[in-house]
């Protein structure tokens, strides 16, 4: 075997973990796909006969590359201000995605990666390095150029602003699928109270894509308003195709045949506390949706349902 044919071999083994990192770090499939592109391209042209640790190494340069990617983002200010969802991982109900699920091995709810996206670039490399992988404080101060201590507060900074806007979803998957079902059959049937009953009185309902509204992300707070945008949007007719979003209760809406949107479900104590939801049609087609929608086709369990996003309502 060449040398050429062993590194891509060794890239191959490593290539899950490194898809891992660059999801959490950049929320986009397209920007984790350039980030291992980039990986490779620095992998194929280094001379790692030195190199002891080849997945320390990978880590560190998928890092740095993350790293990059964010800093260049924010002097492009490509991304809106304020909230931004990312790219969520979306299967149907009953789908096993390998990839799908390396992708999700750990936690990583859309609620999560929404408080994420919020993180500086440097915060956000040592929290999700170190809390999400473990990676020492010493190699993490490294790819920032600090110290080791100076790398532990930046991920204890990070921690603490996530823990604090970060609700732990129920661990029952099936109650957490059962109240968004009734969620969507209350908004069907125009029942207003049953669907404020299903929300948390301190709900938070962001819309990313969202049309009329500046830098196109609506956010809605209360449960009221909420249900209300709900009801609203329940005349729209569309389908509603079960689906998993980042592991968690979710929905794919279509409408003749095309996704217009993708909703995720964060469910605590019985109560829907969080909805996040893309609109934006360049990005839905780079989910492959195709997939979900084929799947719940074939199964007959489509149903029609409201889409919370899909119209004005006045708030």
């Amino acid at each position: 075997m060449g040398q050429s044919e062993w590194l891509l071999e060794q890239f191959k083994q490593r290539e899950d973990l490194m898809r891992s990192i660059a999801y959490r770090m950049l929320g986009s499939i397209n920007d984790t796909d350039d980030a291992l592109q980039e990986a490779w391209f620095r992998l194929s042209r280094a001379d790692v006969n030195g190199v002891e640790n080849l997945d320390a190494w990978l880590t560190t340069v998928v890092g740095r590359v993350c790293l990059n990617m964010l800093r260049s983002r924010d002097r492009r200010r490509e991304e809106p201000f304020g909230v931004h969802v990312p790219d969520p991982i979306v299967t149907a109900w009953d789908d096993h995605d390998p990839q799908a699920e390396t992708l999700l091995a750990e936690s990583v709810g859309l609620a999560l990666m929404v408080v994420v996206e919020t993180l500086p670039p440097a915060e956000r490399l040592a929290y999700v390095l170190h809390d999400m992988f473990a990676v020492p404080f010493d190699e993490i101060g490294r790819m920032l150029g600090r110290s080791p201590a100076a790398a532990r507060q930046l991920a204890s900074r990070a921690r603490r602003r996530v823990q604090g806007d970060t609700r732990v979803p129920d661990a029952d998957l099936t109650t957490q699928r059962e109240i968004v079902t009734a969620f969507f059959a209350a908004a069907r049937d125009g029942d207003f109270n049953c669907l404020v009953s299903l929300l948390h009185p301190d709900i938070t309902l962001i819309a990313d894509g969202y049309p009329a509204r500046e830098h196109d992300v609506l956010t809605l707070r209360g449960a009221q308003r909420v249900a209300r945008a709900s009801l609203v949007g329940a005349r729209s007719g569309r389908e509603l195709y079960p689906a998993r979003v980042n592991g968690g209760p979710g929905a794919v809406i279509v409408e003749n045949g095309t996704a217009v949107s993708v909703l995720g479900f964060t469910v605590v104590g019985d109560r829907i506390v969080e909805i996040d939801a893309i609109s934006d049609r360049s990005r839905l087609v780079r989910l492959n949706l195709d997939d979900v929608i084929t799947g719940n086709a074939q199964l007959a369990n489509r149903v029609t349902v409201c889409c919370i996003t899909c119209r004005h309502t006045g708030e």
